[in-house]
C-alpha cells in the first residue's frame, strides 16, 4: 500500500513536472515560432484598420512582459490622429502591448488580440470647433464580410493603462482636462457587442477647465466604476461608479452615446450629504492650505448635469447645469475670536445649449452671520446682454471681523459696511431698460492694507445710492455723495450724481492727487507693471443734450487734470504707451490739450490741441469725437505700432522627456478706431518704417470713420523730396486697403533700388542702371499682416522718368546687342525717356516707349511681372534714322531672358488674380 501511494506521488511529481516543463518550454518556443506571422498579421492589421500614421522602433513577443499573457510589445509607439490632426500626435508611449488569444492562435492560427496594455505615455485627444476629433482613428467595418480563419481581430477583455499623460482639449465644447498620472485597468467581456466593463482608475494629479475657468486643479481621483458597453452602436451606460476626488465622495451615472457627427449625452454627477470639509479638500490647494488651520462643520449636496445631443454642424449642444446646498455650515479660523455660523447656500446654474447668453443663475439663499453681524442674499438672473433679474441683499459688517474670521491673512481691510439692494426687473441698453431698484452701500471708517505696500490706504468712506421707481431709463439715478480716502497723506474726493439716463444730467466733481504706482502697489498683480502721477480738480455739471444740440452755454464743465509718467496699455497695440507730461484742461464739451508729450517704443510725441464732443463721446455709445492737433517728433518708428495677437504654444508631452514645442507669433495691420474724427498736422524730423528711412515728414492727416487720410505728406527720401495724397483704411487685424499718388522728382536710380524694396518690384530693370529717375505714380492695392503690398491686388499706373541714365551690364541689354551684333546697344545712356505703364493682377503692362541708344532707336512696349517674367516686343532701328528695324521678341526672366530676333510672337504672362491668394 505504501509502495503504490509512493509511485502514485512520483507519478503525479513527474506529470506535473512535465507539465510545468512543457508550459515553460511552449513559453519560450511559442514567440520563437511565431514571431515573424504575428508581427506581420499586426502590422496589416494596422494599416487595413487604423487612419493614422503609425511607428515603433521595434517589435518583440513575449510571455513575461504581461505574463502570462503572450504579447506582442512596439517600443516607442506613436500613433498620430485623424483629420484634422493628421500632424498631431495621438497616442506615443515607451511601449504598447497587445495581447493574443493563445487557445485561437495555437488551434485556429487567428492572431486575436485580447488586451492592451500601454505604459508611461501620452494619450492627446482634441476636438476642434466644427466637433472633428483626433482620435476616429479605427476603421470599422461597413458591411457584412465573411468569416476569415486568417485575419487579425479585436476582442479585447483587458485594457491596463499605467503612468500616462492623458490630455484632453475640446474647443467646441470649451473643455480642457488633464490628467497627470494617468492608471486604469478595465476588464469584461469586450468581444462581445454587448458587455459590462468593470474599472478601476486612479489620478495621481487632474486638473478640469471649462470656458477658460479652472474648476479642478491638481486633484487627486480614485474610482471604481461598472460600465454598459454596446460597440454596435458605440454607446455608454455608467451604471455603479463611486469616485473619491481627495475625501469629496461622489456618484457618477448616465450615458453617452458616439453619433456619425457627435454625441448624445446624459451624465449625473452628485455628492449626497457630504461633509463641508471634504468639499473644501476637493478645491483648488490654497483652500486646503487654509482648511488645515480651519474646523470646519456642516453638509452640503452636490449635483452637476450634462445632459443632450452635440452636433456642431447643426448647432447643437447639449446642456449644462450646477447646483449646490450648504446647511448648518460653521467655519472657525484658528484663534478667532468670532466664528461663521449659520451658514447657508441654496444655489443653482443652468447654461442651455453651453449658451452663455441663456445663463440662468439662482441664489435662492446665501446667509451667514459672524456675531451680530450678517449678510443675507438672493438673487436670480437669466441672460447676459437682456438679463431678466430679481435681487435682494442686506448685510451689516464689521469688516475687519468678517476676515478674521475667514482667516484671510494676506489683507487688512476694517469698516462697518451697511447694504440695502432690491432690484427686480429687465436690463437691457437697447431698449433703455433698468430693472426697478432701491438701493443703498455705505461704507464708513474704511482700511485697507495689502502685503504687497508697507502704507494704507485710510479714511475710506462710500456712500451711494441706486433709485428707479419704473424701470426705465429715465427714471434711473445713481448719487455718489461722496466718495474718499487718504493715500500718502494725499486726499481725494468724488462726488457724482447722475440721472435721466435718457439724457443724462451729471453733477461731477473729482479733486486730488495720486501717485498711481504706488497704488498700483496695494493691488499688485503678476505680469502688470503701472506708474504714474496724476492731479485732479475738475468740476463737470450740465446734460448729455446740450453738448449734442450745441447749447454750450448751459453747460458748466471746467478744470484740468495733470498726468506725469504715466505707463498706459491698450490691447490695440503691442506696446505701452508712457506719457511724460500731459495738461488737460476742459471747457464746456471742449478738452484742450495745453501740453502733452509721450513715447511709444523708440517713438516720440510733442503733441497741442484740442477734442470736442468729449462729454457726449463719454457717455453715449456711438458718439463721435472730434480733434485738430499738431504733432511733433523726432522720431516715430511706424513698424512699432503694428497690432499683435498673442504668442500661441503647443506642447505634446510624455512624462520621461518633454519634446515637440511649436510656437507661433502672429502681426498685424495698423488698426484704427472708428468713433474717431481727428485731423492732424504732422512734423516728424525722422520715421522709420519696414527698413526705409523717412526725414522731414510733414503734412497734415485726417482719421475719420476708421479711415487715415494723408493730405500734402511730404517726406526726404534717399536724397529726394517725395509728395503723398492717398488714404489707409484697415479692414481687420490681418488686412488693409490704400490708394496712393507719389510724386519723387530726381532721385537716384541706384540708392532708389538698394533701399526701397517696393520701387525693385516696380522697376526691375533699374537694378543695373545708375543716374538720375523721376516718379508719378499711382498704386491702390491690399496690405498683409506685415504691412507688405499684396501684389496681385494692386492696380496702378504713372510715368518713370529717366534722366541722364546710364545702364551698365543688364542681362538684357547685353543679349540683344549678343543676338543682333550691335554693339552699342550693350551699354546704353538714356536720358529724357517717359516709361508710362499700368498695373494689374501682378503684371505692369508697359506702353509703347522710344528712346535712342547711340545710334540707333528702340521702340519698346510689353509686360513684366513682380516675380520677374518678361514678354516685351522691342524693334531696333537702325541708323541713320530708324526707318528700317529689326523686330525682336523678349521672354523668359530678368535674370534669364529669351531673345528672339525677327520675331513678333511672345508668350504670355498668366495674370495673378487676387482672389487666387
Amino acid at each position: 500500500m505504501k509502495m503504490s501511494l509512493k509511485k502514485i506521488g512520483i507519478k503525479v511529481l513527474k506529470i506535473t513536472g512535465i507539465t510545468i516543463a512543457s508550459i515553460l518550454l511552449l513559453m519560450f518556443l511559442l514567440p520563437l515560432l511565431f514571431p515573424g506571422r504575428i508581427a506581420e498579421q499586426v502590422k496589416a492589421f494596422a494599416n487595413k484598420k487604423l487612419d493614422g500614421e503609425l511607428s515603433f522602433s521595434e517589435s518583440n513577443l513575449s510571455f513575461f512582459k504581461h505574463f502570462p499573457s503572450l504579447t506582442v510589445t512596439l517600443d516607442d509607439f506613436s500613433l498620430k490622429g485623424s483629420a484634422p490632426y493628421k500632424n498631431d500626435t495621438l497616442v506615443a508611449a515607451k511601449d504598447v502591448s497587445f495581447g493574443i488569444n493563445l487557445k485561437n492562435l495555437i488551434f485556429d492560427g487567428i492572431v486575436n488580440i485580447d488586451e492592451i496594455y500601454v505604459s508611461k505615455g501620452l494619450i492627446n485627444v482634441k476636438v476642434n470647433e466644427k466637433g472633428q476629433a483626433n482620435y476616429n482613428v479605427y476603421i470599422s467595418d461597413t458591411k457584412e464580410v465573411s468569416k476569415d480563419t486568417t485575419g487579425t481581430s479585436i476582442r479585447l477583455e483587458r485594457i491596463d493603462i499605467h503612468n500616462v499623460l492623458l490630455k484632453y482639449e475640446d474647443i467646441s465644447a470649451k473643455i480642457n482636462l488633464e490628467a497627470r498620472g494617468f492608471n486604469y485597468l478595465g476588464k469584461g467581456n469586450l468581444d462581445k457587442s454587448i458587455f459590462d466593463l468593470y474599472t478601476e482608475a486612479k489620478i495621481e494629479s487632474l486638473d478640469f477647465a471649462f470656458d477658460g475657468e479652472k474648476y479642478l486643479e491638481n486633484k487627486k481621483i480614485d474610482a471604481d466604476l461598472v460600465t454598459k458597453i454596446n460597440t454596435n452602436s458605440l454607446s455608454f451606460v455608467f451604471q455603479q461608479n463611486d469616485l473619491l476626488i481627495n475625501k469629496l465622495p461622489i456618484s457618477f451615472i448616465g450615458k453617452m452615446n458616439f453619433l456619425k457627427d457627435g454625441y448624445d449625452i446624459d451624465i449625473k454627477i452628485e455628492s449626497t450629504n457630504s461633509r463641508l470639509n471634504d468639499l473644501f479638500t476637493a478645491l483648488p490647494p490654497k483652500y486646503v492650505t487654509w482648511l488645515e488651520k480651519t474646523k470646519v462643520k456642516g453638509r452640503t449636496d452636490l449635483l452637476l448635469t450634462f445632459k443632450g445631443n452635440y452636433n456642431a454642424s447643426l448647432n447643437r449642444k447639449p446642456d449644462l447645469a450646477f447646483g449646490m446646498n450648504i446647511r448648518e455650515g460653521n467655519i472657525a479660523y484658528k484663534d478667532a475670536p468670532f466664528e461663521t455660523s449659520n451658514i447657508a447656500l441654496k444655489f443653482y446654474t443652468k447654461l442651455p445649449s453651453l449658451e452663455t447668453e441663456k445663463l440662468e443663475v439662482s441664489l435662492d439663499t446665501l446667509h451667514f452671520n459672524i456675531g451680530d453681524d450678517y449678510l443675507s442674499a438672493k438673487i436670480k438672473s437669466k441672460g447676459i446682454k437682456n438679463i431678466d433679474l430679481s435681487a435682494n441683499l442686506k448685510s451689516k459688517l464689521d469688516l475687519s471681523k468678517a476676515i478674521n474670521a475667514l482667516g484671510i491673512n494676506n489683507i487688512e481691510l476694517k469698516g462697518k459696511l451697511l447694504a440695502d439692494i432690491n432690484s427686480k426687473g429687465e436690463y437691457n441698453s437697447e431698449k433703455k431698460l433698468f430693472p426697478v431698484t432701491d438701493g443703498t452701500i455705505n461704507l464708513q471708517e474704511g482700511f485697507l492694507k495689502t502685503e504687497y505696500y508697507p502704507n494704507p490706504i485710510t479714511d475710506i468712506k462710500f456712500i451711494a445710492s441706486v433709485k428707479n421707481p419704473t424701470g426705465k431709463y429715465k427714471d434711473l439715478k445713481v448719487n455718489v455723495t461722496p466718495a474718499s480716502f487718504i493715500f500718502e497723506q494725499n486726499p481725494i474726493y468724488v462726488k457724482a450724481i447722475l440721472s435721466d439716463f435718457d439724457d443724462v444730467s451729471y453733477d461731477i466733481v473729482a479733486k486730488g492727487e495720486l501717485d498711481i504706482a504706488k497704488i498700483y502697489k496695494v493691488f499688485r498683480q503678476e505680469g502688470l507693471d503701472v506708474r504714474g502721477y496724476a492731479k485732479a480738480n475738475l468740476s463737470l455739471k450740465g446734460k448729455q443734450s446740450y453738448a449734442t444740440t450745441g447749447q454750450y452755454s448751459k453747460l458748466n464743465n471746467k478744470g484740468s487734470l495733470l498726468l506725469r509718467d504715466i505707463k498706459a496699455t491698450s490691447e490695440l497695440f503691442p506696446k505701452s504707451f508712457f506719457i511724460k507730461e500731459g495738461l488737460f484742461t476742459f471747457h464746456q464739451d471742449k478738452m484742450n490739450f495745453d501740453k502733452f508729450s509721450a513715447n511709444y517704443g523708440k517713438s516720440d510725441f510733442a503733441m497741442k490741441g484740442r477734442l470736442d464732443n468729449v462729454i457726449n463721446f463719454v457717455l453715449e455709445k456711438n458718439a463721435v469725437l472730434k480733434g485738430n492737433f499738431e504733432v511733433n517728433s523726432a522720431f516715430i518708428a511706424a513698424d512699432e505700432f503694428m497690432a499683435q495677437e498673442p504668442a500661441k504654444t503647443e506642447k505634446v508631452s510624455v512624462p520621461d522627456a518633454e519634446k515637440n514645442t511649436k510656437t507661433a507669433e502672429a502681426s498685424g495691420v495698423i488698426l484704427l478706431p472708428e468713433n474717431l474724427n481727428v485731423s492732424l498736422l504732422a512734423n516728424v524730423k525722422k520715421l522709420e518704417y519696414d527698413g526705409l528711412v523717412l526725414d522731414n515728414v510733414t503734412g497734415s492727416t485726417a482719421l475719420n470713420k476708421g479711415k487715415l487720410f494723408f493730405q500734402k505728406i511730404g517726406f526726404e527720401i534717399i536724397g529726394c523730396r517725395v509728395g503723398i495724397d492717398g488714404f489707409y483704411d484697415d479692414q481687420n487685424m490681418k488686412q488693409a486697403n490704400f490708394d496712393v499718388h507719389f510724386v519723387a522728382k530726381n532721385f537716384n536710380v541706384k540708392k532708389a533700388y538698394n533701399e526701397i524694396e517696393m520701387f525693385r518690384k516696380l522697376a526691375t530693370a533699374a537694378e543695373k542702371a545708375e543716374g538720375i529717375i523721376s516718379l508719378d505714380y499711382t498704386v491702390k492695392g491690399q496690405l498683409n499682416e506685415e504691412m507688405k503690398p499684396v501684389y496681385p491686388t494692386l492696380v496702378g499706373k504713372g510715368v518713370v522718368s529717366l534722366s541722364k541714365v546710364k545702364v551698365n551690364g543688364l542681362r538684357l541689354f547685353n543679349q540683344l546687342s549678343s543676338k543682333t551684333d550691335f554693339e552699342s546697344i550693350d551699354n546704353p545712356d538714356l536720358s529724357q525717356v517717359d516709361i508710362k505703364s499700368t498695373i494689374k493682377n501682378n503684371i505692369i503692362r508697359i506702353e509703347q516707349t522710344k528712346m535712342k541708344v547711340a545710334l540707333f532707336r528702340l521702340r519698346l512696349q510689353g509686360e513684366t511681372s513682380f516675380d520677374g517674367k518678361l514678354n516685351l516686343k522691342i524693334r531696333v532701328g537702325l541708323p541713320p534714322f530708324g526707318l528700317i528695324g529689326i523686330p525682336v521678341v523678349v521672354t523668359g526672366t530678368q535674370d534669364n531672358p529669351k531673345i528672339k530676333v525677327f520675331s513678333k510672337t511672345g508668350e504670355e504672362i498668366q495674370e495673378t488674380k487676387p482672389n487666387q491668394q
